[in-house]
């Protein structure tokens, strides 16, 4: 038995994002970034088993969440000017509400779109096919032909074909890791030892994409309580164990 799926397509990436606040009513100046983040990345998924191209702006939003979720489980705070702490969701928020405000009025402007194309200017018949029969002249242009003419426009024409021949295509790699998968391998390996190092986590899995997914799991399950760090000896390097709350339980 085969189940087919259906995905709602949406205009662009902000309008899947107030897609998910709407539908969870959630509020728009406190965004629960890891949970909207998870929701956006499962709908790129999904689209990418069904085979459908994703757009490189949904591409591009997917990351700034990731990078938004990063600053905000890492307790280092930025702070303008005035000594005011910067929210990392700022920007976004305020590109939702720009978005959500030209949103609430592009169906009055197709609506107005609509009534235009329905309507037609009235004219003089008899001058308006007098003055196309003149535009299209095709013995007219013919005359003013010659060689030179028309080598430039093959010319031309073998410009505009290498140049869409030599047109870089980019390819998106599916990377097969995720942070859901990491935090089980990571307190998988905890069980097997009491205390771990970073540096055993890199060289457990020393592909430079696993060390970002691994970071980014172990800051999550830090901002969980599921594990405690240590400052750990040397450069830059700390050690993670299972949490006391975590073991009890």
């Amino acid at each position: 038995m085969s189940f087919e799926i259906k995905l709602p397509l949406f205009e662009g990436p902000f309008d899947l994002l107030l897609f998910f606040i709407e539908r969870d009513e959630l509020d728009i100046h406190d965004i629960p970034i890891s949970k909207i983040t998870d929701d956006f990345l499962d709908y790129i998924h999904h689209l990418e088993h069904l085979n459908l191209e994703v757009a490189s702006e949904f591409i591009l939003v997917a990351a700034t969440l990731m990078r938004i979720k990063a600053k905000m489980l890492l307790p280092r705070p930025v702070f303008d000017e005035e000594g005011n702490e910067i929210d990392p969701r700022e920007e976004l928020v305020k590109h939702l509400l720009e978005y959500k405000k030209y949103k609430s009025v592009i169906h009055e402007f197709s609506a107005l779109e609509g009534e235009r194309i329905e309507k037609e200017k009235r004219g003089n018949i008899i001058q308006e096919i007098k003055s196309l029969s003149e535009k299209v002249n095709v013995e007219s242009e013919l005359q003013d032909v010659d060689l030179y003419k028309l080598l430039k426009v093959f010319q031309r024409a073998l410009e505009k074909f290498e140049l869409e021949k030599n047109k870089p295509i980019h390819t998106v790699v599916q990377y097969p890791y995720n942070i859901s998968e990491q935090k089980k391998f990571i307190l998988k390996t905890l069980q097997k030892e009491h205390r771990m190092s970073f540096e055993k986590v890199v060289s457990l899995q020393p592909d430079k994409i696993a060390v970002i997914f691994n970071f980014l799991a172990i800051l999550e399950m830090i901002n969980s309580h599921i594990i405690a760090i240590h400052s750990g000896i040397g450069y830059n390097n700390f050690w993670i164990e299972r949490s006391k709350e975590e073991i009890v339980s």
